[in-house]
């Protein structure tokens, strides 16, 4: 499956960059570098790169959670398989236009991390099973699309006000985007959304 080779292929670059700085910089996020030396290839290649083993392990296990799910979700759907690929790097590239164009003239700013992705993934759940259980801090049951809007609320508020390096407007535009995909792929998945939504399914 497609979420298991994504999955071995971050954790490959990730573990080589814990040891390579060097290779951290040349493959993380950074505006001013894509704006001003054409590097545009960082859209992409951030996600593969993660701080700690921390970060990665997260953002993988919240990949492995959901991805495997929304695989055969979208191929069930009358969609391609293939439109997974479209799903996590169209939300890592759109979770980054936000700060692609706000730290462009930045030459200090970097970001790395498939946070955004991961969010993309992890939202378009929410319109095939609005109502299914995520459970906050492992502990929580709350109904996926309460979960999701708590969520988008959160890092709203935490990227006014927060000071943690944390990317949370890639986690935002992420997940934004992970909602839009499906529906823009199959319009007939927002009336069943909306079924699901409101109980008359």
């Amino acid at each position: 499956m497609i979420t298991y080779l994504i999955i071995g292929t971050t954790a490959i670059v990730s573990f080589i960059c814990f040891e390579r700085r060097d290779l951290l910089n040349k493959l993380s996020f950074c505006p001013y570098a894509a704006f001003k030396r054409g590097e545009w290839y960082r859209l992409i290649t951030h996600g593969f790169v993660h701080a700690d083993m921390t970060h990665l392990f997260v953002n993988m296990f919240t990949l492995w959670s959901f991805g495997v799910y929304m695989e055969p979700k979208l191929g069930a759907n009358g969609l391609n398989v293939w439109a997974f690929l479209g799903l996590y790097f169209g939300g890592m590239i759109f979770a980054s236009c936000y700060d692609l164009f706000k730290y462009r003239d930045n030459i200090y700013y970097q970001s790395i991390g498939a946070s955004g992705a991961v969010s993309a993934v992890l939202f378009s759940s929410f319109i095939f099973d609005p109502w299914g259980r995520i459970f906050l801090f492992a502990i929580i049951p709350l109904p996926g699309i309460l979960f999701g809007l708590l969520y988008l609320v959160y890092c709203q508020y935490m990227a006014r006000h927060s000071s943690d390096n944390i990317n949370h407007n890639a986690h935002f535009y992420g997940a934004i985007y992970g909602l839009a995909y499906p529906i823009l792929l199959n319009h007939s998945l927002l009336s069943d959304f909306i079924d699901m939504l409101t109980g008359f399914y």
